[in-house]
């Protein structure tokens, strides 16, 4: 009849095989959960706003981070890294973005907090572009599933204006 090694080699490629559906299965689930995530960003604070010796303007600025982002985690999320951008345009570029904080998320438990910080990365414009600049800050996040694909999106928050004069 069959022998063991061919008897192995069929029950192992069937036991990959049903695996392999069953991931397949468990990542598309997740096209099913209805995420509503939310969050707002207040600045309290520009704690300076000057000219380097080189040229390039830095902010620092103190942001009160309020975010609900429970939603996005489902049975399949192993964790989600979030952060936020202060985006902004100029003559050179259309889209400028600075990390201005980050965090990795990595329980459901730990995915609504209220956070006031300075910015954790500075916030730099190659040049002198930034006095008088309109920016946007964004909640960017990046949801990592245990099994298939990884999914991004934002939230914009509009409507925040740079100084127009050194401090």
């Amino acid at each position: 009849m069959h022998s063991f090694g061919y008897r192995a080699n069929a029950l192992l490629t069937f036991a990959v095989t049903i695996l392999a559906f069953i991931c397949a299965i468990a990542s598309f689930s997740d096209n099913f959960s209805n995420q509503t995530p939310s969050a707002q960003i207040q600045i309290l604070n520009i704690n300076w706003f000057q000219k380097q010796p080189h040229g390039n303007d830095e902010v620092s600025l103190t942001l009160n981070i309020t975010a609900d982002l429970q939603s996005l985690f489902t049975w399949n999320t192993k964790q989600v890294f979030a952060f936020v951008a202060a985006e902004y345009e100029t003559s050179k570029n259309s889209l400028n973005q600075v990390s201005l904080w980050d965090a990795i998320i990595p329980k459901k438990e730990h995915a609504k907090f209220w956070i006031q910080i300075s910015n954790k990365y500075r916030f730099i414009d190659q040049g002198h572009n930034l006095r008088g600049k309109n920016f946007n800050l964004t909640l960017h996040w990046h949801v990592m599933p245990k099994t298939g694909k990884m999914f991004a999106d934002k939230i914009v928050m509009s409507g925040y204006r740079l100084p127009n004069a050194y401090r």
